[in-house]
C-alpha cells in the first residue's frame, strides 16, 4: 500500500466533523496535527490521534500548524471568508492544500489561491463536494463512454432544513459567504457541471429569502446552459418542509439511515433559542471537542444530493444511493456500486492520487473558481433579473 498522506487540520469546526469519519478511517490518510482557537478541541485532538511514539499536535496558531514539518498536506476547513489568507499561508510553507467550498467569496479571491499555489508548487483542490460521490461520477463515466448518447438535460432538487440549522450570525449574511447559494449551491453546481462537461455558458435565476428572521438565501432555482448544448434546471430550498430524502428511502444526504418521523426537528431545536448569542452557543455543542461522533460507524449507502435526473439521447440515467438506474427505450437497469466501506473515501483517493502518484485531480483551484463563478452568477442574476454569462469555465478534465 501507497505512504499515507500526512495530514493537518486548520479548523475543527462543523465542516472537520462532518470529514472526521472520513479523515479517521482511510487507510491512505493519517492526521498528525490541527490548529483551532478552543482548547477543547484541541485537547480531543490530541487525545483522539495521538499514537505510542508519535504525538499528534494541536496548535492555537495557524501559523505554527502551516510551519509544521511533519505536516505535508492541509485541509483547511475554516469559515469561508477566511480561505483566501490561509491557502495563501499553507501554500508559502510549501503544504499540498484541500480548501472546503465554497472556494471563495469572489473571483478575484479564488485567483490569488490559485496563484500562490502555482508559485509554490503545490496542489489546490476544493472539496468535499457532492461531484465526488461515487454515483455521480459512475453516471459522468456512463457518459463519456457513449453508450448513451450526449447530455441534453439535467434536472436536480432537493429539499432539506439547511437554514433551520444552528448558525453564527455570519451564516446568514450573503455579503459573509451565508446562506444556500453558497453553502449548497456548490454542491449542486459541481455536480451539473461534472455530468454536463463543466463549462457554463449562461446562467438565469430566481432566489428566495422567505423568512425575516433568517435573511438571507434559503431557496434558488436556476437555469444553465452548457456548451454543447446540454441545459441544467437546478432547485434547492432549505426551509426544513418537504423532504426530498424521502425520493430515496430515508437515506440522508451522508448515506445515513434516518428516521422520517423526526420531522421538523431543525425548527424544533432552533425554536428554544431567544438570541443570535444563544444559537451559535448551540451550533459549538455540534463542533468537535464538545459533540460526540461515531467515527467508527459505516455509511450504509453512498452520500447523495438529492434527486437528480439526466436525460442523455437515448436513456436516462438516475443517480442513487447504491447505484446508476439507467431508463433506455425498451428497458430499465440499475448499474449497482459497492456500499463504502470508508465514507466520502473519494476526496482522500484524488488528492493521495495526486500528490503520491501526480494523477491531475478534477477538483482543481480552477474546477473550484467555476463553480464559485456559478454560484455568484445565480446572486447576480436573480438580484438584476438578468441573464449572465460567466468567464471563468473549465471542461471536465
Amino acid at each position: 500500500m501507497s505512504e499515507p498522506l500526512r495530514l493537518g487540520v486548520l479548523g475543527l469546526g462543523r465542516a472537520f466533523m462532518l470529514m472526521l469519519p472520513t479523515l479517521s478511517q482511510h487507510p491512505l490518510c493519517r492526521l498528525v496535527a490541527a490548529a483551532d482557537p478552543r482548547p477543547e478541541a484541541r485537547a480531543q485532538f490530541e487525545a483522539d490521534f495521538s499514537r505510542p511514539g508519535a504525538p499528534a499536535r494541536a496548535y492555537a496558531e495557524i501559523e505554527a500548524l502551516c510551519a509544521d514539518p511533519d505536516v505535508e498536506a492541509l485541509y483547511i476547513a475554516t469559515p469561508h471568508q477566511f480561505h483566501v489568507e490561509h491557502v495563501g499561508l499553507a501554500a508559502r510553507h510549501g503544504k499540498h492544500i484541500l480548501v472546503e467550498k465554497p472556494m471563495a467569496l469572489s473571483i478575484a479571491d479564488c485567483q490569488a489561491m490559485i496563484a500562490a499555489a502555482r508559485q509554490a508548487g503545490v496542489h489546490l483542490m476544493v472539496g468535499h463536494s457532492h461531484s465526488f460521490d461515487t454515483p455521480y461520477l459512475h453516471a459522468a463515466a456512463l457518459i463519456r463512454s457513449g453508450r448513451f448518447g450526449a447530455v441534453r438535460m439535467i434536472t436536480a432538487l432537493n429539499y432539506t432544513d439547511f437554514l433551520y440549522r444552528p448558525r453564527r450570525p455570519e451564516e446568514l449574511d450573503t455579503a459573509q459567504g451565508g446562506g444556500v447559494v453558497f453553502s449548497q449551491g456548490a454542491h449542486q453546481v459541481d455536480v451539473a457541471r461534472l455530468i454536463a462537461g463543466g463549462r457554463v455558458e449562461s446562467v438565469r435565476a430566481v432566489t428566495g429569502r422567505w423568512d425575516p428572521a433568517r435573511p438571507t438565501e434559503g431557496a434558488y432555482q436556476a437555469l444553465l446552459t452548457f456548451e454543447g448544448g446540454a441545459s441544467a434546471s437546478l432547485t434547492y430550498s432549505g426551509y426544513g418542509r418537504y423532504d426530498s430524502d424521502e425520493q430515496f428511502g430515508w437515506l440522508g444526504e451522508l448515506g445515513q439511515q434516518r428516521d422520517p418521523d423526526n420531522y421538523g426537528a431543525a425548527r424544533r431545536g432552533l425554536a428554544k433559542v431567544a438570541t443570535p448569542e444563544e444559537e451559535a452557543a448551540l451550533k459549538n455543542t455540534r463542533t468537535y471537542g464538545v459533540a460526540k461522533s461515531s467515527v467508527a460507524a459505516a455509511p450504509v449507502a453512498h452520500n447523495h444530493f438529492g434527486q437528480v435526473v439526466i436525460s442523455c439521447e437515448r436513456a436516462d440515467l438516475r443517480p442513487l444511493a447504491d447505484g446508476v438506474m439507467v431508463y433506455a427505450d425498451a428497458e430499465r437497469w440499475l448499474e449497482p456500486l459497492p456500499a463504502p466501506s470508508v465514507p466520502r473515501a473519494e476526496v482522500v483517493d484524488e488528492m493521495h492520487a495526486a500528490i503520491r502518484h501526480g494523477v491531475a485531480p478534477l477538483h482543481t483551484g480552477e474546477w473550484g473558481m467555476a463553480t464559485l463563478e456559478i454560484c455568484l452568477a445565480i446572486l447576480d442574476s436573480a438580484e438584476r433579473g438578468r441573464e449572465v454569462r460567466p468567464q471563468y469555465q473549465v471542461a471536465v478534465g
